[in-house]
């Protein structure tokens, strides 16, 4: 089965929202958060679609490769909020309480930054 593969890199939790103002204050994605997170969404449903990937309803491991644009410092734990989200909303699986993320390497590549991902049912 194919990777699949997310261009760029997701947004960190301290880098994902903005508070709108008014009394009652909310929290709400940045426009490059959104931005990103619509094209993860888009790139899940396409890779679902062509491997015939049911949507889960049962544990599945998912194991990541990051490939970063610079050697600028980054916690790949804190892109997880955004990319388990995404991935659920694209479908892989009902619920992001069912992934099992597996942070398997990170590296640097300034032409092509991405992240890779493998599925599998936990089953």
């Amino acid at each position: 089965m194919d990777r699949l593969i997310l261009p760029g890199t997701a947004p960190s939790v301290n880098h994902m929202y903005q508070n709108t103002g008014g009394k009652r204050r909310m929290k709400v994605l940045k426009p490059a958060a959104q931005a990103w997170f619509d094209e993860a969404i888009l790139h899940a449903n396409l890779w679902r679609t062509k491997n015939k990937w049911p949507t889960a309803n049962e544990k599945v491991i998912v194991r990541l490769w990051y490939y970063f644009p610079d050697a600028k410092r980054r916690d790949t734990h804190n892109t997880l909020k955004a990319l388990l989200d995404a991935l659920e909303d694209g479908l892989i699986y009902e619920d992001d309480q069912l992934a099992l993320p597996r942070i398997m390497d990170y590296e640097i590549d300034r032409k092509n930054p991405r992240i890779e991902i493998e599925f599998e049912m936990a089953g």
